[in-house]
């Protein structure tokens, strides 16, 4: 089998697999239109997200027996299109969700105490205790928009803080003992902290809007390491002026590309939301990188290799 890699990824997913017996050729800076010329060749694509694997380039793609995505959505490709052709899919939530967990898990507990706020001013030769004094997460109630692999990665890191974990799901008997599964009108009654692990869909674009937050019953933290497009940021930047929203972590912005590696290639062109986020004390944002740990670039890898060769090994 030849297996076309389209993003440079950990050196065992190529390594792994040419000792299995496929052929690997290697495509990092072609066009979406160079790559769709020879894209007939190749029974195998791996890709992280530097284009969008659309309907046209799947017909050109004669041969094609499976993808593999080093990551853990499947947004960038259409689904549509790969399942009328009989396209395997294989992604690798599994491979990140320790990391994205984590990452979660330290932006609530910097927010809460101000710690990146309170590392600046002492670097700016300011003692200032009362004005970053932090709350505590003890004792809140934890709520879960999304409880697949993220969700349930998340909820596990929660042992020990003495929270109350809830999750919303449009799938039925998700809950596990690390959180109880309720409907959204609970949900918006208990919530003090609310975290988002929901792929992007036409069900969760735009999800969090003016309507949405003003449906919880208190004022709650908000933290979003799954999809920026869920968010609308000019209803959560208004929510955050407001106080109804108290304070948010984002990993992902409704602003980025599809390939998530560049944002300001026109800064001067940011939305008036954005620019106010960006001033924001009681906001801390990171570049995407909620699931980018040394180790998990090898577990991406690796649940992609072992994916692949459990359906396809035995074709060789």
């Amino acid at each position: 089998m030849k297996v076309l890699h389209l993003d440079n990824n950990h050196p065992l997913l190529i390594e792994q697999l040419q000792a299995e017996g496929f052929q690997n050729d290697e495509n990092y800076k072609g066009s979406k239109e160079e790559v769709e010329a020879i894209i007939g060749q190749y029974d195998g694509v791996i890709v992280r997200s530097r284009f969008k694997i659309d309907a046209s380039f799947l017909e050109a793609a004669t041969n094609l027996k499976f993808i593999g995505r080093v990551g853990a959505g499947l947004e960038s490709i259409d689904l549509d299109a790969a399942a009328a052709k009989n396209v395997t899919l294989f992604s690798a939530p599994e491979g990140n969700r320790n990391a994205v967990a984590e990452h979660n898990l330290g932006m609530i507990l910097s927010l809460f105490n101000k710690l990146n706020r309170a590392d600046k001013q002492v670097k700016e030769g300011k003692w200032l205790r009362e004005d970053n004094r932090g709350v505590e997460l003890d004792g809140l109630t934890v709520g879960m928009i999304g409880y697949g692999n993220m969700g349930k990665a998340f909820a596990k890191k929660l042992r020990g803080f003495n929270v109350e974990p809830i999750c919303y799901d449009i799938k039925d008997d998700v809950e596990d003992s690390n959180a109880e599964q309720v409907d959204l009108e609970e949900l918006f009654e208990k919530v003090d902290v609310l975290s988002m692990h929901t792929p992007w869909t036409p069900l969760t674009n735009k999800m969090i809007n003016a309507e949405f937050i003003n449906k919880f019953k208190k004022p709650f933290w908000f933290f979003n390491t799954a999809r920026g497009k869920s968010v609308v940021t000019e209803d959560l930047v208004a929510a955050l002026k407001s106080g109804k929203i108290l304070g948010a972590g984002l990993d992902v912005l409704e602003y980025e590309k599809l390939s998530f590696e560049e944002l300001f290639d026109k800064p001067s062109t940011m939305p008036q939301a954005f620019q106010e986020l960006m001033q924001m004390d009681n906001v801390l944002l990171t570049p995407h990188v909620a699931g980018w740990t040394v180790e998990s670039k090898e577990k991406l890898a690796q649940t992609i290799v072992d994916k692949v060769l459990k359906e396809f090994g035995n074709q060789l």
